[in-house]
């Protein structure tokens, strides 16, 4: 029997949450991401910002901790790329 939660609590995002709303994703930063407990709608938070959406959506506050900390580690590797190069 799964556990109920309290009323008005926010369900965490699953490896398959992930997967759905980070296609392509690889193993490493899914067990990341994990480890931050994030929601679904921090997933597709940062999804919108790392896909550059944000001006169809029109002006968004600055992301938050867990978004800032996905945005990091979905952009790890372009970031350790970049620095290999210059």
């Amino acid at each position: 029997m799964t556990p109920s939660r309290p009323s008005g609590s926010v369900a965490l995002a699953t490896r398959e949450d992930i997967h759905n709303v980070l296609p392509g994703i690889d193993t490493r930063k899914v067990l990341q991401i994990l480890e931050l407990h994030p929601t679904v709608a921090e997933l597709e938070q940062a999804s919108v910002w790392l896909g550059g959406d944000l001006d169809v959506f029109g002006a968004e506050p600055p992301i938050k901790s867990t978004v800032s900390k996905i945005v990091t580690i979905l952009t790890a590797d372009e970031e350790d790329q970049s620095n290999s190069r210059g």
